[in-house]
């Protein structure tokens, strides 16, 4: 391709270009279509959205007659995918909802009005819709005074939206979390009634939303929701034993720093006096990741390896460094000593020391392996290991610093076992 070609390359169309385009072409092929949920609302509040979902009065076949790259994602449910200028936009036609069997989706839909699909959606500020070629919002729930009044609020009758899908109890605390609401009261009551159904839910739905608040800016103000509407204690199985110092935890996790926060390194915080083990064991629970699994269990279980400065040796120090969490660590320990009310220097020292280690001398080579003790003449056994730990730990504090010595360190601790 020449350079001309290159310079005179269009953009590439943004979603937001794309999804205007898709609700013109359905709006001239005669389809009232607007565009629907966190789009409007993020647009209210001054946000840029992320995705644009679009709902129509066409069918899921007059959606796939009218584009060239569809798909049949949710087409029981009305919901066609656009695949257009490399984006995907998720049409779907308005609906009414039947009754929900699980907990979480209904058996069966029909396709309705705008005023109509308004109804069936779970808070009055996702229920507004918009009309991006009037440029005119359509709310038919009172979505925008809610917004005004920062109060999230089930639509229709609060109860009924819970019982419909169990995990809005969670959705609820995330929004409210992530925009600085509060729980309108009849809300709130009824997101108490429903948490004791959480587990009907799969645990990684559950996982993504608490993924979604604790890594948010209000992520202490989630957590604290989360124990006083009770869903706290049916996130997993054994969640509820938490509640002991969740207090405390809670602070913990409002120290973090909000910038770095991962999910890993909250739920240690909020994981912290407990043993490595019973963190793993929520983990899975959850169905995290084994990265997510291994690194809140090693968190946890190193909680207290920085707390003395002065008794942690060189080789300590460079075997935690050489980990992916130690970042993680130096900011979990520094929050449980502030809520200790402990010495923020000790951090400090840590910092420092770690700081004038080479970055090649944290984790080297190792001077000596199994195939040189083989070469060397020893015997392989269960020794071994314990003898090239011993050997590499000595290197780590500078004690042997060439092979010779660490074969001759390694033949000794064999012998003496």
């Amino acid at each position: 391709m020449s350079h001309a070609d290159k310079t005179n390359r269009r953009p590439r169309p943004t979603a937001r270009a794309t999804a205007l385009d898709v609700t013109r072409r359905l709006q001239k092929a005669g389809f009232t279509t607007y565009w629907a949920g966190g789009c409007v609302r993020d647009m209210q509040l001054g946000r840029s959205p992320k995705d644009f979902d679009v709902a129509t009065a066409a069918t899921p076949d007059e959606v796939i007659s009218l584009f060239k790259r569809t798909r049949a994602v949710g087409a029981q449910f009305g919901v066609i995918l656009v695949r257009q200028a490399g984006h995907d936009i998720e049409v779907a036609t308005f609906r009414t909802d039947g009754a929900y069997a699980d907990g979480r989706r209904p058996t069966e839909v029909a396709f309705s009005t705008p005023e109509e699909d308004a109804q069936r959606r779970d808070f009055t500020i996702n229920g507004m819709f918009f009309d991006p070629i009037a440029e005119h919002v359509h709310d038919f729930v009172g979505g925008q005074a809610d917004l005004q009044a920062g109060l999230i609020r089930a639509i229709g009758t609060a109860d009924e939206r819970f019982e419909e899908d169990h995990l809005r109890v969670l959705r609820a605390i995330k929004f409210a979390a992530r925009f600085g609401f509060e729980i309108e009261a009849k809300t709130w009551d009824a997101m108490r009634a429903a948490a004791s159904k959480l587990p009907r839910i799969s645990p990684e739905r559950i996982r993504m939303e608490l993924e979604a608040m604790l890594t948010g800016p209000r992520c202490a103000r989630a957590a604290q929701w989360l124990a006083e509407c009770s869903a706290l204690d049916f996130l997993w199985d054994g969640a509820a034993a938490l509640r002991e110092e969740w207090s405390r935890r809670v602070n913990v996790l409002s120290l973090l720093p909000s910038e770095s926060r991962s999910f890993e390194l909250a739920l240690a915080a909020l994981l912290h006096r407990k043993d490595a083990a019973v963190a793993a064991d929520a983990c899975t629970a959850l169905r995290c990741s084994n990265f997510t699994t291994d690194r809140v269990a090693w968190l946890v279980r190193q909680q207290h390896a920085l707390d003395a400065p002065d008794a942690l040796t060189l080789a300590d120090l460079k075997l935690l460094m050489a980990q992916d969490g130690f970042e993680e660590l130096m900011q979990l320990t520094a929050a449980l000593h502030q809520v200790d009310g402990g010495d923020k220097r000790r951090v400090d020292e840590i910092r420092r020391r770690a700081a004038a280690i080479p970055s090649d001398e944290v984790a080297p080579p190792p001077l000596v392996t199994g195939d040189d003790l083989i070469k060397a003449g020893l015997r392989p056994g269960p020794a071994f290991k314990d003898a090239l730990f011993k050997v590499y730990y000595r290197q780590l504090q500078n004690e042997i610093t060439n092979k010779a010595a660490a074969l001759e360190a390694a033949r000794r601790y064999i012998e003496d076992s």
